[in-house]
């Protein structure tokens, strides 16, 4: 009986967090199109028939990573609309700098592997990046309304400004010569300035 609780403990390990997190790694360093369900089972060290009691296929391992980062950005976004849309928009510009910092691999698959995804998961992705595309975009149109800034045109101001602040991921090092406020200060300040607040 002992022998059969240690060959179910050594299981209880394999769990769907351990399988999302070698996934998100793999695709981030390979590539998806590159990575197999073998090899992710080897990274999480069970045999590949393991993976699919948690997941069908290597496509809906993708989709999840993509959604599940979409949900938790949406979630984190505080919605204080009672704040000015100049505080808003500083509020904004510093959480997308630090939200998207502290998951680089999440970031990087959720723009790279776009293409990797099918028809209906693509455009359940793109519904949440709707979503958070629209609460900065009407931000903006609060800011036009009230004179805060002389921005013409909203949504090309919105897709201009998430370029610009997910743009960081791709240089900035916790350890160069900035730190992240720092990155966020002088940000904040060019965002200010190219939408004329």
């Amino acid at each position: 009986m002992g022998s059969m609780a240690r060959t179910t403990g050594s299981h209880s390990g394999i769990t769907g967090p351990k399988i999302r997190t070698a996934a998100l790694e793999l695709f981030a360093k390979h590539g998806f199109a590159a990575v197999s369900m073998r090899q992710i089972a080897s990274e999480v060290g069970v045999q590949a028939g393991a993976l699919y009691n948690y997941t069908p296929d290597k496509q809906s391992l993708l989709f999840d990573l993509m959604q599940s980062h979409m949900t938790e950005l949406l979630a984190a976004l505080s919605d204080e609309d009672a704040a000015q849309p100049l505080e808003m928009l500083e509020q904004f510009v510093r959480f997308h700098i630090a939200f998207h910092h502290e998951r680089p691999e999440a970031v990087f698959i959720a723009y790279m592997e776009l293409r990797n995804l099918t028809p209906e998961n693509f455009a359940l992705i793109e519904d949440l990046r709707g979503q958070y595309e629209n609460r900065l975009q009407n931000i903006l149109i609060a800011g036009q309304a009230s004179g805060a800034w002389t921005v013409k045109d909203a949504k090309i101001a919105t897709f201009a400004v998430i370029a610009m602040l997910t743009g960081v991921n791709t240089w900035f090092r916790s350890e160069g010569r900035l730190s992240l406020s720092e990155v966020q200060d002088q940000y904040w300040q060019m965002v200010r300035s190219a939408v004329g607040g």
